[in-house]
């Protein structure tokens, strides 16, 4: 998945996310969990607004992104704001990096994009490889409820002074949802039609748990979005806080 339409429309459809506001959570996290930021990577970063918000607060933070399109705008908006933030072009399953990193977020339902249960596996399994004793991995995911009960086989219409999208879902087995994005442009008169199409899938919570454990995380807490409150049956999104206690063995 390139996502190369998408990254053309992804800011405009994402303006209402508060990505200020999202910083200033995490940042509140840290503190809860009594954590400093140090190196920092923000997995499957997009088009970097929540890494450029991060860095304008001063953390030492980087990007990375399957998506060559998406890591274009990335780096055209750090640019415009003065900001040399480094982004590297991976798959959150063959993560690879330079050396080892103390936090890792990964935001906006990034982990749901990963459709096969393996590849999550191998996912938390590099994110470990690559993090320091008592590190903190923090990520959020779209819930089976909303999976199942909001997006399901519904469709939504999007409309922005630069574009009106379609956004249909078709929900399969192992609550995969298959979406299909529409993109209507106008330019003098003559609408222009872009698609893309891309699956998420749903992980309950005790799977997603399992899985950190395994790759050597200790679970410290699950929230609701931009919350630190227990979440409730209805939640749409789950906010998971790991804290790498047991390390891969680095020479393997």
């Amino acid at each position: 998945m390139s996502y190369n339409i998408f990254a053309d429309y992804y800011d405009v459809l994402m303006q209402n996310v508060g990505y200020k506001e999202r910083s200033d959570y995490i940042c509140e996290l840290m503190k809860r969990h009594n954590h400093e930021f140090g190196i920092t990577l923000d997995l499957a970063c997009g088009t970097g607004s929540l890494t450029t918000e991060l860095a304008l607060k001063g953390i030492d933070v980087y990007g990375i992104d399957a998506s060559a399109e998406m890591l274009s705008e990335a780096m055209q908006k750090s640019s415009e704001k003065g900001l040399n933030i480094l982004y590297l072009k991976q798959k959150m399953q063959n993560l690879n990096l330079y050396g080892t990193i103390d936090t890792c977020i990964c935001t906006l339902d990034s982990i749901n994009h990963i459709t096969k249960e393996e590849d999550v596996t191998k996912t938390f399994e590099r994110v470990a490889f690559f993090m320091d004793k008592d590190g903190l991995f923090v990520f959020d995911v779209n819930t089976v409820y909303k999976h199942e009960q909001v997006l399901a086989n519904n469709t939504f219409v999007y409309e922005t002074d630069k574009v009106f999208c379609v956004w249909q879902n078709t929900l399969r087995e192992n609550c995969v949802t298959d979406i299909d994005l529409d993109f209507f442009e106008e330019e003098n008169g003559i609408y222009y039609r872009t698609s893309e199409s891309f699956s998420e899938r749903g992980y309950s919570r005790e799977k997603l748990t399992e899985m950190l454990v395994n790759a050597g995380f200790e679970l410290e807490a699950v929230y609701g979005d931009m919350s630190f409150d227990e979440p409730k049956a209805d939640e749409q999104r789950l906010v998971f806080v790991a804290r790498m206690k047991n390390p891969i063995n680095k020479e393997c």
